[in-house]
């Protein structure tokens, strides 16, 4: 391999700087990996190097030495050149040069493949350019995966997230946050990698509900992605001015604004023009498009921390029937949403068999090509109002006394604010259970309901004295789904 991929001397000093003085060790350790070496026997000093450190051993010559002679892989003349090798002062320098010989390295390595899966395998040329585009993404976000994590490495980085959410006190925040005190409680928030489904039938608010999800975020400098295959993103914006002003949403499709609104929404533009909202509008849509643009985006706005796809069912895979369609681009959402450590929403219609029931609150079997989404998904949500189910019933009822020529007294009294419900049908680290909000209709904006005092409810954990909390509008909690 020629020597421009590669830095023999570069790579010694760096391992004789560590050696001389590990306190810094720490700190390249974020920066390197052991592939970033080119030498296998570089490789291995810097394994035993990470090894040590997790020991709480000094790292030294005679612990290296043993470490590596446990392994058979101990060579006394490459520990020879490193420690005659001059440590460094500006190890920086150095790590630059290494990890840019390392990335040449690596985009050697993928010019191989592309040419093997090209010409070997029976892939579409789709399915080649989402593996290159796959593989250039993680090498360049410098997270390649190893095959396995041992022992030490998974004790110790799960000690250090139960460190970190001690450090964050009483908060029972732990993922994104909702914008919903109740939800989050039952939830701790959507979690790195999570794929959450939110389900309604047509007119229950599950777009509106996701954009108060989306307002929220973003009123916290929050980055989203949203993916909106229905409707375009002007429309996606008139909601969201309208859930920050107040406004009602018709007033505001028309124009129609008094000077106090006028003033109101010329503060809200200002706002929305700064947040970090990046919409795509884009109607026709597939599981390789979105994972292209959604690892690009993610690549030149990393504060992106949540993606929302309005709706599942539109998005396509050419050349698939339905049901492998389906099961592909869930499966696809829910390894995507890990590869870039953030949670993934999708939002997904309901079958018509839950307009036939007498209760119609949502079950896991109401989706849509069910079986996939139930399988991949983290959480499954539905928002369900009543109040859409008695303006239908009452609406039924005036036409057929209008068809029997019989006088129609309404008895349906329409609400400015209506009960919503979001009932949790699937949760795998969680309780399942629903949560009440208030649906306020011309603002197209969830609200968390009133607390009613005195109600509690004990969650199940090990120390049940300490697992007691105040979440009235959860009247029901059972046992996470796995």
């Amino acid at each position: 391999m020629e020597e421009s991929l590669y830095n023999l001397a570069f790579e010694r000093s760096i391992l004789s700087s560590i050696i001389f003085e590990p306190s810094q060790f720490e700190e390249l350790e974020g920066q390197l990996r052991e592939d970033d070496f080119y030498l296998p026997a570089h490789r291995d000093i810097y394994i035993a190097m990470q090894a040590l450190t997790r020991a709480s051993a000094p790292i030294d010559e005679e612990f290296i030495k043993k470490e590596l002679s446990s392994r058979k892989k101990f060579d006394e003349s490459v520990m020879l050149e490193i420690l005659s090798s001059n440590p460094i002062s500006n190890t920086q320098a150095y790590i630059k040069e290494i990890k840019d010989k390392s990335l040449k390295r690596h985009l050697l390595t993928l010019t191989t493949e592309i040419k093997r899966v090209t010409f070997e395998e029976e892939l579409s040329s789709e399915a080649i350019a989402d593996l290159v585009q796959k593989k250039l993404y993680e090498i360049t976000l410098d997270t390649q995966a190893k095959d396995f994590k041992d022992a030490p490495k998974v004790t110790e980085d799960t000690m250090a997230y139960i460190a970190e959410m001690k450090a964050r006190g009483d908060t029972i925040l732990v993922g994104v946050d909702t914008g919903y005190a109740e939800l989050n409680k039952m939830t701790t928030g959507f979690g790195k990698g999570d794929l959450v489904i939110i389900a309604a039938r047509p007119a229950m608010g599950k777009t509106s509900f996701v954009l108060n999800i989306a307002h929220n975020l973003l009123k916290q400098g929050k980055g989203v992605a949203f993916f909106s295959l229905e409707m375009p993103a002007e429309q996606l914006m008139l909601r969201l001015l309208s859930v920050e002003t107040s406004i009602p949403l018709q007033k505001l499709r028309v124009g129609d604004l008094n000077d106090n609104q006028w003033s109101s929404l010329n503060g809200a533009v200002e706002m929305m023009s700064k947040s970090k909202l990046h919409v795509d509008d884009h109607g026709s849509l597939n599981i390789n498009q979105l994972r292209s643009k959604l690892r690009k985006l993610k690549t030149k706005h990393p504060e992106i921390e949540i993606a929302i796809i309005d709706y599942l069912q539109i998005m396509s895979t050419p050349g698939k029937d339905r049901q492998n369609e389906v099961s592909e681009i869930s499966r696809g959402l829910k390894m995507l949403a890990r590869e870039l450590e953030m949670p993934i929403i999708a939002l997904s219609q309901l079958n018509r068999g839950v307009e036939s029931r007498n209760d119609k609150r949502p079950m896991l079997s109401d989706i849509r090509e069910s079986g996939a989404i139930e399988q991949d998904a983290d959480i499954i949500m539905f928002v369900y109002r009543d109040d859409v189910y008695l303006y239908k019933e009452e609406k039924e009822r005036e036409k057929a006394a209008k068809a029997e020529g019989k006088e129609f007294q309404s008895s349906y009294v329409e609400k400015e604010e209506e009960e919503a419900e979001i009932i949790i049908g699937k949760q795998r680290n969680g309780p399942t259970g629903h949560v009440k909000l208030i649906f306020q209709k011309k603002l197209t904006r969830f609200i968390d309901a009133p607390l009613h005092s005195g109600v509690e409810i004990a969650y199940e954990n090990i120390d049940t004295k300490e697992a007691t909390m105040n979440v009235d509008t959860m009247p029901s909690v059972n046992m996470p789904t796995i």
